[in-house]
């Protein structure tokens, strides 16, 4: 269905609304005259200065301005600036009105910003000519404004769509590892909702709290590589049992960061245009994501798997959801293991802090203690 609007779709105002600024009280009789001669279909405002016509321009919407340029004190050419130095007049078409007679007068008023100048004495034809023409130059003002109003609003809400897309798609994907291995409830959405926690406390930027909501789900991706006889063992896991094990935290990276565009020939044969894909800089959600799925394993002083590094030569991001993966594991059933209640957890993890967990951020996270709880809460299952 075609969502763009045509201009039929932007009506008149049913009543356009013009402003005539002159200091002659004679102009100004002459004119109201004119147009209840002529039966305009306009609603008119009349002033007689330059601050008498801006407190009309701050209450009536007005559709186009009419002014003399010869006033007493501000003169027309003041008002220009002032409608031009605001956006919500920047755009209101002004015909200027003089009875000078200067050449140079008009390329100014152009210059300003005026639509037009016209020299007195007037004829009623043409000032009304011009005034319908002025008016229908705002009409199609309008209707530029209405498409762009609305094409944004598509455009916002197809964004909204596609966030909300891209969410279910990466919990329904780190899900995937907990069905694997029977954890089924909400783990990967907890760890998500823990870890941005944990940026907001740590002073992190917003965009670094976006992504790591959006990439923590993943961590345990790989675990879909590992055969169900480990991951569903309820029993203590042999040294080889285990070395396997610790293999998805290189699976998840090697997932993560794996080039989906090698395989060039078969999508350009299927008709996609991938040329500007291709040149693209590498996609930062993905890195974020692979780092995470590779480091969260890893502990503040070595130790730690696959890798065994030291402080901060794991990424923060990793470092941040090994304790929002921690803590949930330890308070989540297994197939290996009781559900743990809150302060036995926060024992655990206290007592193992120094060697696992990063200071800094565990100090966040023994200040969010009760929003881990409330999260918990809410997101249990």
């Amino acid at each position: 269905m075609n969502t763009l609007m045509k201009d039929s779709d932007v009506p008149y105002k049913k009543t356009q609304n013009i402003l005539f600024v002159d200091d002659d009280e004679n102009i100004r009789k002459g004119v109201l005259r004119l147009f209840r001669q002529y039966q305009v279909p306009w609603t008119y405002h009349f002033a007689q200065s330059v601050d008498d016509a801006q407190d009309i321009l701050q209450v009536h919407d007005i559709d186009a301005v009419v002014a003399d340029i010869c006033m007493p004190g501000r003169d027309g050419f003041e008002l220009l600036a002032f409608l031009r130095g605001h956006q919500c007049w920047s755009d209101l078409p002004v015909v200027m009105i003089t009875g000078l007679d200067n050449p140079g007068l008009k390329s100014k008023a152009l210059n300003m910003g005026a639509t037009d100048l016209l020299n007195k004495p007037v004829t009623p034809d043409d000032l009304l000519a011009r005034i319908r023409s002025v008016l229908y130059i705002k009409h199609c003002q309008d209707v530029i404004k209405s498409q762009n109003a609305h094409l944004e609003e598509l455009v916002q809400q197809r964004t909204m769509a596609l966030e909300a897309t891209r969410l279910d798609m990466i919990w329904r994907l780190g899900k995937a590892a907990e069905f694997r291995s029977n954890e089924t409830g909400n783990h990967v959405i907890r760890v998500g909702y823990y870890s941005k926690l944990l940026t907001e406390r740590l002073g992190m930027a917003k965009d670094f709290t976006e992504m790591i909501f959006l990439t923590s789900p993943l961590h345990d991706l790989g675990k879909i590589a590992i055969p169900d006889s480990i991951l569903l063992n309820t029993d203590s896991l042999t040294d080889s049992e285990w070395v396997t094990m610790k293999t998805h935290c290189q699976i998840g990276q090697q997932l993560l960061t794996t080039d989906t565009f090698k395989e060039i020939n078969r999508f350009a044969t299927m008709g996609f245009a991938i040329e500007e894909i291709l040149n693209m800089e590498r996609n930062p959600f993905l890195q974020m994501a692979a780092e995470i799925a590779a480091g969260h394993h890893e502990q503040w002083q070595g130790g730690g798997y696959p890798l065994g590094k030291r402080h901060d030569e794991t990424p923060l991001a990793a470092r941040i959801v090994t304790i929002s993966d921690i803590y949930d594991a330890l308070r989540s059933k297994r197939t290996y293991k009781p559900m743990m209640s809150h302060n036995e957890a926060i024992d655990i993890m206290r007592a193992e802090s120094i060697a696992r967990f990063d200071p800094d951020i565990f100090f966040a996270f023994e200040n969010s203690l009760s929003d881990f709880q409330d999260i918990h809460l809410q997101y249990g299952g």
